[in-house]
């Protein structure tokens, strides 16, 4: 297939790229630093808002020659506390960017076979222990705001005739980035513990699984709508950490209280203090297999890789 894809340069975006370009598929990558990636073998970079850098072609006049559209790009929910300007700057990059690229599909005659456009699981809010599946409704908060916002832009392409599928991510765990390589210094200091009441559900996914998903959904002309992107088995964040530990050979014992986390981290603390325990039933009733549905074994293989801290 002919793919145009957002955030290809992130954590879960690199990674998807490769494993697709090694499949066959082939890809146009669209980053604010085209010029930084123009190295990399087998991917094409165009810049969001520079034509002038790759004359003539864009990646609007693109959109019209791809088979589809994997949308990832969105700012780091996580690369600082969440003053106006930063929660704006995390609404706009997601909201915004999905309208383009609708609004691109709808000015070409002939449009993409699929928009795979990334959520999140925060779209549910939090909820305690309900369990959750696609069928949940929203929540509140700002996250479950702008996930609805978000999602609401990406669901104008099903009125083009393209098959929409928005992929709602948990905490994404993989070697070199991620939750873990956050996670793991305090552990790695003897310092390491649950966050806040360790009460509150996690529902996390090996990046493998995010690629395979991603994959997956590319084949099964019979999916659409929303897809948890989690594993089979969400964990409360207690169980997390002593896991985490497990894999690290160190112990899980001194818990970070709610209120340091609130005076450290602002508004952003409720995003680690709630939780959601999200399951994956669309693609399990559709038939996708996950690499990675258990903690202990996902994260034997991250720590055991010894680059989830780079």
């Amino acid at each position: 297939m002919n793919l145009l894809v957002t955030g290809g340069t992130g954590f879960i975006g690199a990674a998807l790229c490769r494993a697709l370009t090694q499949q066959g598929h082939k890809l146009v990558v669209v980053t604010r630093s085209p010029l930084a990636h123009a190295a990399v073998p087998g991917l094409r970079y165009l810049p969001w808002d520079d034509p002038a850098a790759h004359p003539p072609l864009t990646w609007q006049q693109l959109i019209s020659e791809v088979d589809g559209v994997i949308h990832l790009a969105g700012e780091s929910l996580a690369a600082g506390r969440w003053t106006p300007a930063r929660k704006q700057a995390i609404q706009e990059s997601r909201v915004q960017t999905t309208r383009r690229l609708v609004d691109a599909m709808a000015a070409r005659p002939k449009r993409p076979a699929i928009f795979l456009s990334a959520s999140a699981v925060g779209y549910y809010g939090p909820r305690g222990d309900e369990s959750l599946d696609e069928t949940a409704p929203p929540g509140s908060g700002f996250l479950a705001q702008t996930c609805r916002q978000w999602e609401q832009e990406a669901f104008r392409a099903e009125a083009l005739g393209v098959r929409v599928i928005r992929l709602r991510l948990g905490v994404v765990l993989g070697p070199g980035g991620g939750a873990v390589a956050k996670m793991a210094p305090p552990f790695r200091a003897w310092l390491g513990g649950p966050l806040g009441s360790g009460r509150q559900w996690m529902s996390w996914i090996h990046r493998e699984d995010v690629i395979g998903l991603v994959e997956w959904a590319l084949k099964q002309p019979q999916l659409a709508g929303p897809l948890n992107a989690t594993a089979p088995n969400p964990v409360t964040m207690r169980g997390f950490c002593r896991e985490l530990g497990r894999a690290l050979r160190r112990p899980s014992w001194l818990p970070v209280p709610s209120v340091a986390l609130r005076l450290v981290l602002g508004e952003m603390a409720q995003m680690l203090l709630t939780g959601q325990r999200v399951v994956p039933r669309a693609a399990l009733e559709h038939g996708y297999r996950f690499r990675f549905p258990d903690l202990r074994e996902a994260l034997r293989m991250i720590t055991v890789a010894k680059v989830d801290h780079a």
